[in-house]
């Protein structure tokens, strides 16, 4: 007898289920994306027990009749796509046909919907798989789906839940993330004691920011938005067997453009891991190393290689571009054309990074350390424990929607700011509330910041913040804090500056000028430098052996594991040089990914000039500490040094004046 044999629908339903629902937090994905898909601009979720109990979402949306009601139990059943032409532009979020029979595979499932037109609704009821009740009711357009006991049959997958807070974090995380990303919809989510999210529709996406997070963390955030046309970039043209026949109107089709928008967090928000960025594409958040490859790269010189931004991004583009067919839960897609896609990404993101310039203030870069903790959950303390029956779930700016639903809500202290800025479970933020303005242009731009009348109040100090050079080029040198730190003063207030990481700025910016034009300087030793390398770095050597001949060094085999260094860059000491090439080389035989140019580039001129600059403990006279706070303000990028670290810090005139009680 043979061993291969078709499995029963009931263990296929709970195998797909497998696949599709990992946690509670899955079944209010798939569920919270139908209501989307149907249109909906209302969308309510009741939460018990972390969802382990009951998990209820009901919207406004198109409603079933009661065939289609019957039909989208059926496995593959989908009103999304109809051929397989229809996979390469998918432009909903849902188009497999599996949540619906996979969730009621393992669960109590209860169906309440309606369609518009229709005089009565239908009323289904399913368990593990099983229909029991079918009948007619009257009831509202759209469509309510209560699921209850998830995994109730399925005892093995229970067990792997965690506590019902962590549960609630992960749904509280993705409903925030989808409110955040449609703002012209109205989202309520509802635990069995408070209001944890209740988000009226607004205008714009800086307005839900504002409206979901508050102000207190406003200002950490830098708004984002570029565009690209396609056309530029050349699509190939579609197959013969879709082109039309000879002689028939050719219309041409429009590539159309790719878009971005969103918020970066500012150099000094930090964080241990990348569960702090966010990206939708379409309206589809997704994880993609693609993208999550060019937020670090935009990054490079800015933030530490260990630590991570905060990133809340919206990419747009025309769906036949992406694959989303890639993953069961549809968190993975494929763009048609990858390297382009990063460097728009990658681009734009630095493009807004350079515009802004942010400063870091003095008292938030003391208090500023890599975190990964969560804390902005609405519903849990920055301790991932829940809110008490006196405390409030609910930020402060959400007291008046929450209150005008019925709730009664009382302000608890909130946590700092670094410990918020976390998309997963916590807030983001945008200098001032800005309608963002996608700006068609041949090279990539940043977002351009419009007032809007019913935009919340700019801190006093966010018109500074938004051009560094003006200010860094009207500092006045006071002198040296232990000769290492350069304290200047101009009408915004107090500046301390690190002579050493500033100058490392400079000279760095300035040895990449000079590579691209091919004239580093370089000086030839007296004595030629032999260098021992172990066989990782002698391999590593091979390969950036042409690049440090392009930086000024010139150098040659001595012996079989040995090379001799006869010309180094300008400026920096002989002494230091056998050392500088011992880092360069351990730091690229660590290096996990392929190298590329731009990255050995980079690191080399970093190198560079971390040895040739300005020292600490080292005195300077006031002509020279002019001339270094000049050459910093025409820097690109003066606000950190090629390793991330601050390069100056400002104590605002409002902090002093705070800190004498004068205001």
């Amino acid at each position: 007898m043979g061993r291969i044999h078709v499995l029963s629908e009931s263990v296929a339903n709970k195998i797909a289920a497998g696949e599709v629902v990992e946690r509670p937090a899955s079944v209010v994905k798939e569920l919270l994306e139908n209501s989307l898909d149907a249109g909906s601009t209302r969308i309510k979720i009741q939460i018990e027990a972390g969802g382990k109990k009951l998990i209820q979402v009901t919207d406004n949306g198109c409603g079933m009749v009661r065939d289609d009601a019957l039909l989208a139990f059926e496995r593959h059943a989908t009103s999304k796509i109809k051929d397989a032409e229809d996979l390469l532009s998918v432009a909903t979020l849902g188009f497999r046909g599996e949540a619906l029979p996979s969730i009621a595979s393992v669960s109590r499932l209860h169906l309440e919907t309606r369609a518009p037109d229709e005089d009565s609704g239908t009323v289904i009821e399913i368990n593990g798989g099983k229909i029991f009740k079918v009948e007619e009711a009257g009831l509202p357009a759209g469509t309510a789906i209560t699921i209850r006991d998830l995994f109730f049959n399925t005892p093995a997958r229970k067990k792997f839940l965690k506590a019902e807070s962590t549960e609630l974090s992960h749904i509280a995380s993705l409903v925030t993330h989808y409110a955040l990303a449609h703002p012209d919809k109205h989202f309520e989510l509802h635990s069995a004691t408070n209001a944890v999210l209740v988000a009226p529709p607004v205008a714009s996406y800086g307005e839900r920011v504002y409206q979901v997070f508050g102000k207190e963390v406003l200002d950490q955030l830098i708004p984002v938005a570029a565009m690209q046309p396609l056309e530029r970039v050349g699509l190939p043209q579609p197959p013969p067997w879709r082109r039309r026949e000879e002689g028939e109107d050719q219309v041409p089709v429009e590539p159309g453009e790719m878009r971005v928008h969103g918020f970066v967090s500012k150099p000094e928000i930090q964080k241990l891991n990348r569960n702090s960025i966010y990206v939708f594409v379409n309206g589809r958040l997704i994880r993609d190393r693609l993208i999550q490859h060019a937020l670090t790269e935009a990054y490079r010189n800015i933030l530490p290689p260990t630590v991570y931004p905060v990133v809340l991004l919206f990419l747009e583009l025309p769906s036949g571009e992406v694959d989303v067919n890639v993953h069961p839960s549809k968190t993975e897609v494929r763009f048609r054309q990858q390297s382009l896609m990063h460097d728009f990404v990658r681009d734009s993101v630095r493009a807004a990074l350079m515009k802004a310039r942010p400063v870091p203030q003095f008292m938030t870069e003391i208090n500023a350390h890599p975190t990964a903790s969560p804390s902005l959950t609405p519903g849990f303390r920055s301790d991932g424990s829940r809110s008490g029956p006196g405390e409030s779930a609910v930020p402060r700016t959400m007291y008046a929607a929450a209150e005008s639903q019925g709730f009664t809500l009382q302000a608890p202290a909130p946590p700092p700011i670094t410990e918020r800025l976390h998309f997963g479970v916590e807030g983001i933020a945008v200098d001032g509330n800005a309608a963002l303005s996608l700006v068609r242009a041949p090279q990539l731009v940043s977002a351009a910041i419009e007032k809007d009348s019913c935009a919340p109040p700019l801190p006093d100090d966010a018109e500074a913040e938004s051009d560094l050079a003006p200010s860094l080029a009207s500092l006045k040198p006071l002198g040296q804090i232990r000769d290492s730190f350069i304290l200047a003063v101009n009408h915004e207030g107090l500046w301390i500056v690190d002579q050493h990481v500033a100058h490392e700025r400079v000279l760095f910016e300035k040895v990449l000028r000079q590579r691209a034009a091919q004239r580093v300087e370089s000086q030839r030793l007296l004595m030629p430098l032999v260098l021992e390398l172990t066989p990782a770095q002698q391999a590593v050597f091979a390969e950036i052996s042409e690049e440090l001949n392009q930086n000024g060094f010139e150098a040659e085999p001595f012996g079989a594991r040995s090379v001799a260094i006869k010309v180094a860059p300008a400026g920096v000491e002989a002494a230091q040089i056998d050392h500088m090439l011992q880092e360069l080389l351990d730091q690229f035989s660590r290096e996990e990914q392929e190298l590329n140019l731009e990255k050995v580039r980079a690191r080399i001129a970093a190198s560079i000039a971390c040895h040739a600059a300005i020292k600490v403990n080292m005195p300077l006279q006031q002509n020279k500490m002019e001339w270094l706070l000049a050459e910093l303000a025409k820097t690109e990028c003066p606000m950190s040094c090629p390793h991330g670290r601050p390069v100056v810090l400002r104590y605002s005139m409002k902090d002093i004046q705070k800190a004498f009680k004068r205001i």
